[in-house]
């Protein structure tokens, strides 16, 4: 079992561990000769830049170059961190392009296969081949069946007999 001193200590450990994510929006704590300066480093630097400029107007030039390599530091990041970002994206559209560009293919042989089955669908049925064997009924004439008239009372029947008059 691990001491409750080890799992400080690895704790603390992995807290100071940078983490992969968005820089951008990470919230730093930066040690200045100021004391702490906390923000995103877009806000650090900004602080920075506005701390060197009142040291360049109260004349402590040691300050004030210190002030200007903490911004610049921030800028650094910043900059790098916004590349990362930026290939990131351009690699995201890349793949996205690729696969809109592949499924344009799939699409395009989609409907190239089906036209060609529909033209050569009259072809099969012209040729009289469709693949299925023959049954005797289908070979023999087949026999018309015709319907018999229906008889209306106010006309004679077919013999050309008329209907007896009831007396």
């Amino acid at each position: 079992m691990k001491s409750s001193r080890s799992r400080s200590r690895n704790k603390n450990r992995n807290n100071n561990r940078p983490s992969g994510g968005n820089i951008v929006n990470r919230v730093f704590d930066s040690s200045g000769p100021e004391g702490k300066v906390r923000g995103t480093p877009q806000q650090v630097v900004e602080k920075y830049t506005q701390l060197h400029r009142d040291a360049i107007l109260s004349n402590d030039r040691v300050n004030a170059e210190n002030f200007a390599q903490h911004a610049e530091h921030y800028t650094r990041m910043l900059a790098e961190a916004q590349k990362e970002i930026d290939a990131k994206r351009e690699e995201q559209e890349k793949q996205n392009r690729d696969r809109q560009a592949e499924r344009d293919r799939e699409r395009q042989e989609r409907l190239k296969a089906q036209e060609e089955a529909a033209a050569a669908a009259p072809v099969e049925a012209e040729a009289g081949d469709t693949g299925l064997v023959e049954t005797p009924e289908e070979t023999a004439p087949k026999k018309r069946r015709t319907r018999k008239p229906k008889v209306r009372p106010d006309q004679p029947p077919e013999g050309g007999e008329a209907p007896e008059a009831a007396e």
